[in-house]
């Protein structure tokens, strides 16, 4: 099997006030919102936004998740001022910063920040990851 994703999906319990979120705060464009689902078209795949419930019954099982989700999304950046400036944004327009860009023990710099309903975004410069123009990852091959 291939190496890639198409589809990362997310169960929200607010599906309007998280779209307006991702459009507001992220810049986001929608590439589907209509029958209960809303889809943002990024580098490559599409990250959806599906009402939880929904989700967990598609998959059968009981929608009772609570704290911690286990997961955080990463989008990179091509250096430390990308990623500073992002964040500066970030402040001004409200976003709940988790923890603020800083150095970290592999060479690379990060920061979380988290959507409305508790999601993760790590946003991270690494030095040893090359991006192209489009900010999809390079194979070292």
């Amino acid at each position: 099997m291939k190496q890639r994703i198409t589809f990362f999906t997310i169960g929200v319990s607010d599906l309007d006030a998280m779209k307006n979120f991702y459009k507001e705060k992220f810049g986001w464009k929608t590439m589907k919102d209509s029958d209960g689902i809303v889809f943002f078209k990024l580098n490559g795949f599409i990250f959806g936004l599906y009402p939880r419930h929904e989700l967990a019954e598609d998959i059968g099982i009981k929608d009772d998740g609570k704290g911690f989700k286990q997961f955080s999304m990463a989008i990179n950046l091509n250096s430390e001022k990308e990623v500073d400036d992002l964040f500066a944004d970030f402040k001004k327009t409200g976003v709940k910063i988790i923890k603020a860009p800083e150095k970290v023990f592999w060479g690379g710099y990060r920061g979380y920040v988290a959507d409305i309903e508790n999601n993760y975004w790590e946003f991270a410069y690494n030095p040893f990851l090359k991006l192209d123009d489009e900010g999809n990852v390079q194979s070292h091959q």
